[in-house]
């Protein structure tokens, strides 16, 4: 395999070696999202950037030093037909790097790394001679990294908690996210909601807390909580994608008339099994999701929440930037609003379903 350099880089994303140049110096007219394309592109390849090696460099030695720790599935991460929350939070990270003179270096981490001693965390140098002066965490990590981490750096963690007290984090209001959902279905007159997730290789405790929400919010209109109307939430009682749809198709036919999904992504795959099924969106059910990402071609818009990733990441480095001055202070939880986003897969119930009336509340 040929030497990965910044040509590499720049032939990759057909721009200029300069342009690749300037993003590795915080150069300021340098647009924030071309500079997170080439971050992630070099963490995806293992290029190690000049200034990171350039020990002479006494401005670079001024800068605060920023690991920017991904932990996921590269396939999933790079799905072609759905854009990942990950790299608009890695956009903004990149754009209050520029403003702060953050010199940051991305790092994917493997889920199936369970502790430091894996190969996927001892391979980074910069985390096993600790030079960087913080960390920010994108998707949930094992609990027992997150421990290790919090004694080595300060720690900023992106929409993920993990119920510690002393980390850090930067999350969107879910309940207040979930609530404006459910209320959009309640106007169109669905009284009968259920509640669809999946199974991840690190448990994803965000898609917890929009279900925790999706309870209160069922309880305060006074409806009745129904578990059979919940999917792949419980731990140990996930199923595979194809039997997820069947199920949901299975709880249609039982009286459910709209899916609140934790995530777009479940969402859009919801949607095609359904289809898959002989269900339409929204003729037989409404779905909805939780992210606003863009909608893959060729797909129905969503009805769901759009969280501002960008954002997320800005307060996140500039959160961080303060524990790195301060490191010893109470930690803080900062929850982001979402706005409502209308779309293609919500409509008022069917009046009959397979014979059966609408159910009511």
């Amino acid at each position: 395999m040929s030497q990965i350099n910044q040509q590499t880089l720049a032939d990759r994303l057909s721009i200029s070696r300069a342009t690749v140049s300037r993003c590795f110096t915080n150069h300021p007219g340098i647009n924030p999202v071309t500079r997170a394309k080439v971050f992630e592109l070099a963490a995806r390849l293992g290029y190690m950037h000049m200034e990171m090696r350039t020990a002479d460099d006494q401005r670079s030695q001024r800068r605060k030093r920023v690991g920017v720790l991904i932990c996921t599935d590269l396939e999933e991460y790079n799905r072609p037909d759905y854009d990942s929350p990950g790299q608009s939070l890695l956009e903004g990270t990149s754009e209050a790097g520029l403003l702060q003179e953050i010199v940051t270096e991305v790092r994917y981490i493997d889920p199936a790394a369970q502790t430091l001693e894996h190969p996927t965390y001892r391979e980074i140098e910069s985390l096993r001679k600790r030079v960087w002066d913080g960390l920010l965490l994108i998707y949930p990590f094992p609990q027992v990294v997150i421990d290790h981490l919090l004694l080595q750096y300060p720690v900023v963690s992106l929409v993920e908690q993990y119920g510690q007290f002393e980390l850090n984090t930067v999350d969107v209001d879910h309940y207040k996210g979930i609530s404006t959902i459910i209320n959009h279905l309640r106007d169109l007159g669905h009284r009968r909601i259920g509640f669809f997730s999946r199974a991840y290789q690190v448990e994803a405790s965000w898609s917890y807390r929009r279900f925790s929400a999706y309870v209160e919010k069922i309880t305060r209109l006074g409806w009745q909580y129904r578990e059979e109307d919940v999917i792949n939430v419980h731990p140990g009682r996930c199923l595979p994608f194809e039997e997820s749809y069947d199920l949901a198709r299975e709880r249609i036919r039982q009286g459910v008339t709209a899916w609140v999904c934790a995530a777009d992504h479940q969402a859009h795959d919801l949607v095609d099994g359904l289809t898959r099924r002989g269900l339409s969106v929204p003729g037989h059910v409404s779905v909805t999701g939780f992210d606003g990402i863009r909608t893959p071609k060729g797909r129905p818009s969503l009805t769901t929440m759009e969280i501002p990733y960008r954002e997320i990441g800005m307060a996140g480095a500039r959160r961080l930037l303060e524990l790195i001055q301060k490191r010893f202070v109470l930690p803080q939880h900062i929850l982001i609003g979402t706005r409502f986003q209308a779309g293609q897969t919500t409509a008022p119930p069917p009046p009959t379903l397979n014979g059966r009336k609408g159910m009511r509340a």
